[in-house]
């Protein structure tokens, strides 16, 4: 593509890096990394994963008794994969919206939303009582129809929504672009049960809650294995051991050595751009004067916000899977995909012509067939994990670390009754079935946007059996 391109223009010098790990932002230093665990150490819980899964944990096992020795350990730093580099959309949905939640457990939609609503109120009120500055904003979230067919899904949402008693404000075209003005749009569902966070900030406050309440953290300690023990469990690091009655693992899309999970769980790679802050001239021309975060509805969807210093953050569309689940540095970049993301911007916003992006990046993200989180325990009980949440991580892992702590403790609660809690998705075949089947499924759903939403055969035939893929 030639240089003279205005796609290409705009491009040229995004930073290849994580907005919201980008030091050289103002307020976005990095803490000084924990030291590495040398030699052997005991504890009561192990918690494994430094992202949100095993910061709520640690944070709220001695919330529920303070005297607990919890150590948690992380292969790189906290908050380094998925929880510093996401979109910051922190939605009281559990269940990847409420649509997939209704269709796969409607006899529990109704309790499945108002645990998802208690949980985000429960992460405002985490936020306000350890001091965290993550730029917390309930703002609420825009679901845009930009095509007759999906405007006509949201006034189905809608009407589910309202039967619940929960507020979903259904827009057509000229109230929705009265909110955010962009001219594809055709109609749009308000949704207040969304907030929108500083990603890095909200995970970072998260390790800072965590050390002062007395958790012991090791950083640049991966798990190399798990060995039952006498007094529990042992987990080998790098350079020494834990050993621990019980284990919360919350590794996301790096299973590690429990291998249970590598049939249920598929790492897929998700990008996304950064904006240089809007002029007062370019804000006004798009309106978004009430900050929501915005997603439209295709199979392939953009999600997109505002940050405090007035940017627009752009990602998803594309959902990239490397056969054999390969996760490598390299694959943070792929500038087919940044072209894509960023002729799609102008497209939305074509008063934004000129405008230039800062910062372009990927990342992983655990996926799993039924779009959502899924709970299991392992080792007779002595370890328990919560997987697969599937980009919508940012809420709902403070919900999957309350599971894991009641499993460790053997409790039957009203979240460890939820079906949706007692069961597993169907787990992904092997290889190269596996690459296969996404590659179909990709190109399926793509097919579906320009066909009107009308599925295929394949697709049809996925949702016959539960068994899908998104991004």
């Amino acid at each position: 593509m030639p240089a003279s391109d205005p796609i290409s223009a705009s491009l040229a010098h995004a930073e290849p890096v994580p907005f919201w790990l980008d030091p050289t932002i103002p307020g976005q230093a990095p803490p000084e990394p924990r030291p590495p665990l040398t030699g052997a150490t005991s504890a009561d819980l192990a918690v494994v994963g430094g992202g949100y899964s095993g910061l709520w944990t640690a944070l709220i096992a001695k919330e529920r008794a303070p005297g607990r020795d919890v150590v948690l350990v992380e292969a790189r730093t906290a908050g380094w994969a998925a929880s510093g580099r996401n979109g910051g959309f922190c939605s009281a949905s559990l269940t990847h919206g409420h649509a997939n939640g209704a269709d796969r457990w409607p006899d529990e939609i109704a309790e499945l939303e108002r645990a998802g609503r208690d949980n985000l109120d429960g992460i405002e009120a985490a936020v306000r009582r350890h001091g965290i500055e993550c730029e917390f904003e309930r703002t609420g979230e825009l679901l845009v129809a930009t095509e007759p067919w999906q405007a006509a899904d949201l006034a189905e949402q809608a009407e589910r929504m309202r039967r619940l008693g929960y507020e979903a404000v259904l827009l057509d075209r000229e109230e929705t672009r009265a909110e955010v003005d962009s001219p594809t749009y055709v109609g749009g569902l308000f949704d207040p049960a969304t907030a929108m966070v500083h990603p890095a900030k909200l995970a970072r406050g998260l390790r800072e809650a965590c050390l002062r309440a007395g958790v012991r953290i090791f950083e640049h300690t991966p798990v190399r294995a798990i060995r039952p023990d006498p007094a529990g469990l042992r987990l080998e690091t790098r350079g020494g051991s834990v050993r621990a009655r019980r284990v919360a693992w919350g590794t996301g899309a790096f299973p590690g050595p429990l291998r249970r999970l590598r049939a249920y769980v598929v790492p897929v790679y998700d990008y996304a751009l950064m904006t240089e802050p809007l002029t007062t001239e370019q804000r006004a021309a798009i309106g978004w004067k009430g900050r929501q975060g915005v997603s439209d509805c295709g199979n392939q969807f953009h999600y997109y916000r505002l940050t405090s210093d007035g940017r627009v953050l752009w990602g998803g569309y594309d959902v990239v899977y490397h056969y054999g689940g390969r996760v490598r540095p390299e694959y943070d970049q792929r500038p087919e995909t940044f072209q894509t993301l960023a002729r799609n911007f102008f497209a939305t916003f074509p008063q934004l012509e000129g405008v230039r992006f800062t910062h372009r990046w990927g990342g992983v993200i655990d996926t799993c067939s039924r779009f959502c989180a899924f709970f299991g325990t392992a080792f007779g009980g002595r370890l328990a994990y919560a997987s697969g949440f599937t980009g919508l991580g940012v809420g709902a892992t403070r919900f999957g670390a309350q599971v894991m702590l009641d499993r460790l403790a053997g409790a039957s609660t009203a979240r460890t009754r939820l079906e949706m809690v007692r069961t597993k998705p169907i787990p992904f075949p092997p290889e190269p079935v596996r690459f296969a089947g996404i590659e179909i499924t990709r190109r399926s759903m793509a097919a579906a946007d320009r066909a009107g939403g009308r599925r295929n055969l394949w697709l049809r035939a996925l949702d016959a059996v539960g068994l899908g893929f998104d991004s």
